[in-house]
């Protein structure tokens, strides 16, 4: 069984560590994370995946992006801990964040990643949105959150402004000192 909740800042270094075990040490090196730098990634579409004893199987993180004038989610990373792949925990995760994104009232989605993976979740290629070098266009993929949403969409995507309804609910500081601060707020 899996137990799906929102990210806090108390998970921090242990999603941090999960992201370092399954990604390349030089991940935040891509392109999609200059989109991230000092924009907090959207609250209520952060989540962790634990199993029954409260280990850490998977996590999903979302950033706020623009494509030209447009608003869009930046799904992920996400990721599974290798000895959880292959129990559909991404895939818990990836319907979480698009259900809930449906519901919070965004239109699009998209991500950098393998569209003969990403195909079965509903993505398809974008034509004429433009990431950062150096990403190869052909993984370049969206979803429709709400009928139609990336037709007349292109043009660069540039970082957006964090969107967190009173600022930084998580992920606010994450030295060891802090690393309950937010359970000690009024």
């Amino acid at each position: 069984m899996i137990e799906l909740a929102e990210e806090t800042a108390h998970d921090w270094w242990e999603v941090e560590a999960l992201y370092d075990l399954c990604f390349a040490p030089g991940r935040t090196a891509l392109s999609s994370y200059r989109l991230r730098d000092g924009v907090d990634p959207v609250a209520k579409l952060c989540f962790t995946a634990r199993d029954n004893d409260g280990t850490l199987a998977g996590v999903i993180r979302n950033w706020p992006v623009h494509v030209g004038d447009r608003l869009a989610i930046l799904l992920g990373p996400i990721a599974v801990h290798p000895t959880r792949q292959g129990e559909g925990v991404g895939g818990i995760l990836m319907r979480k964040v698009l259900n809930r994104a449906h519901d919070l009232g965004w239109s699009r989605v998209m991500l950098v990643g393998d569209y003969p993976y990403y195909k079965r979740f509903g993505f398809f290629p974008l034509k004429g949105v433009l990431m950062p070098p150096p990403t190869n266009p052909d993984r370049v993929l969206g979803y429709d959150l709400a009928p139609g949403a990336w037709v007349g969409v292109h043009g660069d995507v540039t970082q957006a402004p964090d969107c967190n309804p009173g600022g930084r609910p998580h992920l606010i500081d994450h030295g060891p000192e802090h690393a309950d601060a937010e359970s000690r707020q009024p």
